[in-house]
């Protein structure tokens, strides 16, 4: 997919900022999820710059797993950053489009209650059971390795 060129806001320090952010802009367009994710929480420690890529991404007419990525980002954004990114999400509720709407929604619901719990002992089931270790056998009379000369032996 090809993506119009984005204007540079002024607050990019210097060109390798400028060029850092269109190609986190470009992974965010990605089609596997995986480096969507990553880029959008790349994206998500970049401030103003970095909000403003993600609330076009989430509210442009993207496919699903860049609206999906987005919300992650906005999700994960830290700081005084954090605030705006719920309002963009809050206002998501209200748009248009249903996939917007859905991943805004379910962001939102993990914001507020966190990550759904794991189910307890499901990892016990796929478990290889282990064996016992190898344990030392004493017998009777002296240990083996001790060094003791044929006269000094018991039972001479």
């Amino acid at each position: 997919m090809k993506l119009p060129e984005r204007k540079p806001s002024g607050r990019e320090k210097d060109e390798a900022a400028v060029v850092a952010l269109a190609q986190l802009r470009e992974k965010l367009h990605a089609t596997e999820i995986s480096h969507a994710r990553k880029a959008a929480f790349q994206l998500s420690w970049m401030q103003e710059d970095g909000l403003e890529i993600l609330v076009e991404a989430l509210f442009g007419s993207f496919p699903r797993d860049t609206k999906k990525a987005a919300a992650y980002g906005l999700r994960s954004m830290n700081g005084r950053m954090r605030k705006l990114a719920e309002e963009a999400l809050t206002k998501g509720l209200a748009h248009h489009n249903r996939i917007t709407k859905d991943a805004c929604a379910k962001s939102l619901q993990l914001l507020k209650e966190g990550p759904p719990p794991k189910r307890a002992g499901f990892q016990k089931e796929f478990q290889r059971p282990r064996r016992p270790g190898i344990k030392e056998f004493r017998g009777r009379g002296p240990a083996r390795n001790q060094f003791q000369p044929r006269n000094a032996r018991p039972g001479r």
